[in-house]
């Protein structure tokens, strides 16, 4: 009896009590950002941002392949700095935010590649379209803030084709790949 309860202690202790820990996204300190990028027509770069979202993530710095992530975007919060161009992006020839209000992120598999470096997998909803993407994501860091909270902030980048969700305006063969840059500091709940 001694020797089981010494062996499944001792089991206990290899396995560690670490759990995940469960975060919110800090949209409202605006500690987070998708940013985005397009070519335009080959000549420079057009550039801008998803105004509104939210989201949470469960991450283990002991275990970071169980992390799981969910951000909710609201695609009628585009912002190019442009007025007339975001109304634009708004409508059907875009993202047609009348028929489609929201837009979604829901991690299935995430790879640690060492080093802090994450290849975080799931599916995008975007212009009602649900697609297979890889977020390379890195770990920028963890710790106490000076509230008395806890936070932990990771960035990523990755690369969409707008057909692949459905959004065939042409904008010349330079402006087929959108490139989403993501930055995320989740408070710990």
């Amino acid at each position: 009896m001694k020797k089981t309860l010494i062996a499944a202690s001792f089991l206990a202790l290899s396995t560690g009590f670490a759990q995940a820990a469960d975060y919110v996204i800090d949209t409202k300190g605006a500690h987070a950002s998708i940013n985005f990028k397009i070519q335009h027509l080959g000549y420079s770069w057009l550039t801008g941002r998803f105004n509104q979202f939210d989201g949470e993530f469960s991450y283990d710095a002991a275990n970071p392949t169980s992390a799981k992530i969910t951000v909710n975007i609201d695609p009628a919060s585009i912002d190019s700095n442009h007025a007339e161009r975001d109304k634009h992006l708004r409508s059907d020839d875009f993202l047609n935010v009348e028929k489609f209000k929201t837009a979604k992120f829901v991690s299935t598999k995430v790879e640690d590649k060492g080093d802090g470096k994450l290849a975080v997998h799931g599916d995008l909803t975007l212009h009602g379209v649900t697609k297979p993407v890889v977020i390379d994501a890195y770990k920028l860091g963890e710790g106490k803030d000076p509230w008395g909270g806890y936070r932990a902030g990771f960035a990523g980048t990755t690369t969409i084709a707008l057909k692949d969700f459905g959004i065939d305006y042409d904008l010349g063969p330079a402006s087929t790949h959108v490139e989403l840059d993501l930055h995320v500091e989740g408070k710990k709940k």
